[in-house]
């Protein structure tokens, strides 16, 4: 019975904590609940606050910045207005002075009306005394011919003949006295006459070196290099794009193509496949791929270091890329490259000395022959060629001119282009800076020989000095001292009309008297 009753009053004591807790708890909350509800007002009345003062103060920058509007509003009402008066005002200034250029040219009109009249008039005048002017030549010419027993066609072509024997030689001497004093004057007259008289260029030429000759230790590497059944040789054929000739050559094996890049490519890939041993169509193709990766590379190098070395800058990408390629160009075995290297300094010195732009005759002189390395092949010029890639790549108007007008493919525009035309004469036209095919050069000389040769009184020439010269040999019962330098004139003119030469050619006419006798 104790046992139960204390259990009892520990069921009861557990139930008083428990209700305990909840009262504790909910006098917490509400506690709690009427706190927050507190701060929320508080938050709420401060935030009201806070707003009304933002509104007011939007309120006065939106009234501020309304009058400012409205102030600058009026200024630009004002101006429009003044503009406007200024305007009519000129307006109406225009139309006066129109109406009096009107009747200007009103009585302009009555007076070149009244000028026709007189003229037509003093036009009848002169037919008449005209028509009395010819018959009295008529009696004049009868009574001439009656004294001196000569027609009139008789006596005008002795006259006309003895004026022209004496016109032959007073021009002649006085081209003689032009010349002379353009020698004496040449450092006055240097810039005038630079610009003025060069139009002469030397003729474009083709001639390709299309073989590489590719060195080998002994024959044996032929075989390797030609392959089973020659599938290497295919291969690398087909990789390049340039023909591989093994013939009986010792210890040679020429690569032919008209492309020297992929020449070279060809060239650099077989001395590696040589030295490394292992020539087979997968190592080839891998070869081939990665020394056209490094050539690549190296033209753009080359462009860039050709640009820097020059002092030329903002060069499209492009164009630097066509400048190293000119590394892999040549004509008569003159390196495009060092070719323009040339014409790019002396078409900067030259323009210094006319007062030009040197920057701008610079970069024309590099760019002039970057229509020989397209990497096309369009049926142009590479003079028109080069222009329009100029032009692609936003080059100057000036500069695109002096390209495309070098070879006179299109008119000059501009004082650049006959700089860079002659200093690409002169770069191709120096000693030693081309060579000529044998069969040419032998044909050009015997050419200067027979040109001279067909002028009555002439008995021998002799072209020396590669060309540079031409002596004429004329007999002295023949030819006077006179005559000797209208020939030499004649001649001269002759060669520069119907030849190509670079450079220049001197005739020397020789006229000598001999007495020979013997003693017996």
């Amino acid at each position: 019975m104790t046992l139960l009753m204390t259990q009892v009053s520990l069921i009861y004591l557990e139930i008083f904590v428990v209700l305990a807790f909840v009262a504790g708890a909910a006098v917490a909350y509400l506690f709690f609940n009427t706190a927050l509800k507190k701060k929320q007002k508080k938050i709420l009345e401060e935030a009201e606050t806070e707003a009304e003062v933002i509104r007011k103060d939007k309120i006065l920058q939106a009234k501020e910045k309304f009058i400012q509007l409205k102030a600058e509003h009026e200024k630009y009402i004002n101006e429009r207005n003044n503009k406007l008066q200024q305007a009519e005002q000129r307006f109406k200034q225009k139309e006066s002075s129109l109406n009096q250029r009107i009747e200007e040219s009103k009585r302009k009109e009555r007076e070149l009306e009244e000028m026709r009249n007189n003229i037509s008039h003093q036009m009848q005048m002169v037919e008449k005394k005209n028509e009395e002017l010819s018959k009295m030549h008529k009696r004049q010419v009868e009574q001439l011919e009656a004294i001196s027993g000569l027609s009139a066609e008789e006596a005008k072509a002795q006259l006309i003949t003895s004026l022209k024997d004496e016109a032959r030689t007073e021009a002649m001497s006085y081209i003689n006295e032009i010349m002379d004093e353009a020698k004496m004057t040449a450092n006055k007259e240097a810039k005038r006459i630079v610009v003025q008289t060069i139009q002469r260029v030397a003729s474009e030429s083709t001639v390709e070196n299309a073989v590489t000759v590719f060195n080998i230790e002994s024959d044996e590497i032929k075989g390797r290099i030609i392959g089973r059944e020659g599938r290497n040789i295919r291969a690398l054929e087909a990789a390049t794009g340039v023909e591989i000739i093994v013939d009986d050559t010792p210890e040679a094996i020429l690569l032919s193509c008209f492309d020297p890049v992929r020449r070279e490519i060809a060239r650099l890939s077989l001395h590696q496949l040589v030295v490394d041993g292992r020539i087979h169509p997968a190592r080839i193709e891998e070869v081939v791929a990665k020394t056209q990766k490094q050539i690549e590379e190296e033209i753009v190098e080359v462009g860039k270091r050709t640009a820097i070395d020059l002092g030329i800058h903002g060069l499209h990408p492009e164009l630097i890329r066509l400048v190293g390629k000119m590394k892999y160009r040549s004509s008569y075995g003159q390196n495009l490259l060092q070719h323009s290297r040339e014409v790019a300094n002396l078409s900067a010195i030259m323009a210094s000395e006319l007062g030009l732009n040197p920057k701008l005759a610079k970069r024309a002189g590099l760019l002039h022959d970057i229509g020989k390395v397209p990497d096309d092949e369009p049926e142009l010029p590479h003079a028109i060629l080069g222009m329009k890639l100029a032009e692609k790549y936003k080059e100057k108007p000036e500069v695109c001119n002096a390209i495309g007008a070098h070879h006179d493919e299109v008119e000059m525009t501009t004082l650049l282009a006959p700089i860079v035309q002659v200093c690409d004469a002169i770069s191709g036209a120096r000693p030693g800076a081309r060579r000529e095919v044998v069969e040419s050069y032998i044909k050009r000389l015997k050419d200067l020989e027979e040109l001279a040769l067909e002028y009555p009184g002439v008995t021998k020439t002799y072209a020396i000095q590669a060309g540079r010269e031409l002596r004429v040999i004329v007999g002295s019962e023949q030819v006077s001292d006179q005559d000797a330098e209208k020939l030499s004139y004649e001649i001269a003119r002759k060669i520069q009309d119907e030849m190509t030469y670079p450079g220049q050619v001197k005739i020397t006419v020789i006229r000598e008297t001999r007495a020979v006798n013997y003693a017996k």
